[in-house]
C-alpha cells in the first residue's frame, strides 16, 4: 500500500552544517496497517512524514502510495490522498471560520468539488452525524468559530476533517502531545475508533513508549535517519518497554537518552 525504497535526504550538503536526515530508508506498509513510530529528537521521524507528505523532496529513493509513484508529486496533490495531524492543535484549521465551514472546505477538497456558495443540507447532516460520533457535543456548535474551541476539541475536529473522506494514508505527528493526559486519552480513543471504522492505513509518531506498543499492529523505532527496529506479531504483543529499551541499545549501541520518552506514562 505504501512502499518506500532507498529514501535519502541530506540537509545543507557539503557544508559544516551537513545533516543526514534520511539514510537509505526502506519501508513497506500493507493496507490497514497502523504503525507507531518512536525515536529520540533528530531520529528522522518528522522528516519521514515531510517526505511522504511532500513538504520537501527526497534526494534519492522512491515513494509509492497504492501503487502510484508520488515521489515528486506536489504537496497539494498528495493532500487529496494523505491526511495529516500535527502536534500543534492550531495547525490544519482556519480559526476565524466555523466548524461547519472548516469541514466543508476539507470535504470539497477531498471530493475534488468546485467551491460553491454555502453548505448543502445533505452536507450539514453528514457533518452533524460525524461530529456526534466524537461525543463532545460539537454537533450542536457547528456555527462556532474553530478558534473558540479547546485544544482537545480542535484536535478532534482536525482528525475528523482529515478522515471525513477516508484518506489512503493518515499521518499522525504526535497529535496528542500538546494536550493534557485526560484529553489526550480522549483524542487517542477517537483516533482508534475512526481508524478502525474506516480501515485507514495509519502512521503515528509518539513519544510514549507504552502507547507505541498498545496502539496499532506494528512498531518502528528510528535512530539517525534509519529504521533500526520493526516489530510486529507475537514478538510485539509480548514486548514490554524495558524490552524495547534493551533492543534499542542493542541495535544502536547507545542508551536512549530522551527524558520525554523515558518519563512518559
Amino acid at each position: 500500500m505504501l512502499k518506500i525504497t532507498n529514501l535519502k535526504k541530506t540537509f545543507n550538503p557539503n557544508t559544516v552544517n551537513q545533516k543526514i536526515a534520511m539514510d537509505n530508508v526502506n519501508l513497506h506498509l500493507e493496507k490497514g496497517d497502523f504503525v507507531t513510530i518512536i525515536g529520540s529528537n533528530g531520529a528522522g521521524k518528522s522528516t519521514l512524514f515531510n517526505l511522504i507528505g511532500g513538504c520537501f523532496l527526497s534526494d534519492e529513493g522512491q515513494i509509492l502510495l497504492d501503487g502510484k509513484d508520488i515521489t515528486f508529486m506536489k504537496e497539494h496533490k498528495r493532500a487529496a490522498h494523505i491526511g495529516r495531524l500535527f502536534q500543534d492543535p492550531l495547525k490544519g484549521t482556519a480559526p476565524s471560520m466555523t466548524i461547519e465551514e472548516n469541514l466543508a472546505l476539507c470535504y470539497m477538497r477531498s471530493n475534488k468539488k468546485i467551491l460553491g456558495i454555502g453548505v448543502s443540507k445533505k452536507e450539514k447532516e453528514l457533518f452533524r452525524e460525524r461530529l456526534a460520533q466524537l461525543d463532545l457535543g460539537l454537533e450542536d456548535r457547528m456555527k462556532s468559530k474553530m478558534g473558540l474551541l479547546s485544544g482537545g476539541q480542535r484536535q478532534a475536529v482536525t482528525l475528523l476533517m482529515s478522515t471525513l473522506v477516508a484518506p489512503k494514508l493518515l499521518l499522525l505527528d504526535e497529535h496528542t502531545a500538546a494536550l493534557d493526559p485526560a484529553t489526550a486519552d480522549k483524542v487517542l480513543n477517537i483516533t482508534k475508533e475512526i481508524v478502525q471504522e474506516h480501515k485507514i492505513t495509519t502512521m503515528m509518531i509518539t513519544h510514549n513508549m507504552q502507547s507505541s506498543l498498545d496502539l496499532g499492529n506494528r512498531t518502528i523505532m528510528m535512530d539517525s535517519g534509519r529504521v533500526i527496529l520493526d516489530i510486529k506479531g507475537k514478538a510485539r504483543s509480548q514486548m514490554t518497554v524495558p524490552d524495547l529499551l534493551e533492543l534499542f541499545k542493542k541495535e544502536s549501541n547507545k542508551e536512549l537518552d530522551n527524558d520525554r520518552m523515558l518519563l512518559a506514562k
